[in-house]
């Protein structure tokens, strides 16, 4: 059990994804009460679930009234959606401008505004604590011969959003720090999804991998659960890298 984290208030966007429902259920056993946030959610406040589009700004705004009204405070956000046109895995050369545009404005804009109003609230309470959602692509570069043997990429907009992400959260924990707010992130390397990832890419990932294999959501949550808790009251501005080692080397 992780100390300082039972009662806690926490928002947790993108919570029906593979990382997201494992973050739930470790946030839940350690004593949090989590607001889960996800699209694809039946909306049902009374079981701590929202149905809300992040990438509106209504809605964002709705979402943390109603928290706010609900529950007294926020003492915590994980911001883990992943929202994403539909044409996310084109080739670098034929990415349309407006597509490039569309999806740094869906994940890089839509954290920015959370962000900055479930910061006013942690402000006047004197305390609170965000986790952001980064990646090894916005620390290293992509290997792009993980992709070769079936035509995939990486899309390119992800190591732009990723790295803003990280100095994003840098930024704020120097803005913050002196309300006793703490901002960081946790940077996943490849998770392991089976239905959706091509036979040669797991296995060149995983030969490349320090640890010989991807990892799995249950491997990502505590990292989060500790980040958001009081263990972690000293830490802030930092990028955790949970990756098996491949920014390493």
């Amino acid at each position: 059990m992780y100390n300082g984290i039972k009662d806690k208030i926490i928002i947790l966007t993108g919570a029906s994804g593979l990382i997201g429902r494992e973050t739930q259920k470790h946030l839940s056993r350690n004593g949090a009460t989590v607001i889960s946030v996800d699209v694809n959610f039946e909306h049902n406040p009374e079981k701590l679930c929202y149905k809300y589009d992040i990438t509106k700004k209504n809605e964002i705004d709705i979402l943390i009234r109603e928290v706010g009204d609900r529950h007294g405070r926020i003492d915590g956000l994980v911001n883990l959606a992943y929202p994403r046109t539909k044409d996310w895995g084109t080739s670098f050369e034929d990415i349309p401008l407006k597509s490039w545009q569309e999806n740094v404005d869906m994940q890089l804009n839509s954290l920015f505004y959370i962000c900055q109003q479930v910061l006013e609230i942690m402000k006047k309470q004197r305390k609170g604590s965000i986790v952001n959602i980064a990646s090894i692509y916005g620390v290293v570069g992509n290997d792009f011969t993980l992709y070769e043997e079936y035509g995939g990429t990486s899309p390119a907009a992800y190591s732009a959003i990723k790295g803003g992400i990280i100095n994003f959260s840098r930024y704020l924990a120097s803005y913050y720090g002196k309300y006793n707010i703490r901002i960081n992130c946790v940077s996943p390397g490849g998770i392991l999804d089976e239905k959706n990832q091509h036979p040669s890419f797991i296995k060149k990932y995983s030969e490349k991998s320090l640890l010989k294999r991807l990892g799995n959501p249950e491997e990502i949550a505590p990292a989060i659960t500790f980040l958001l808790s009081d263990e972690a009251s000293f830490i802030t501005g930092h990028n955790l890298m949970v990756d098996g080692g491949w920014t390493a080397i």
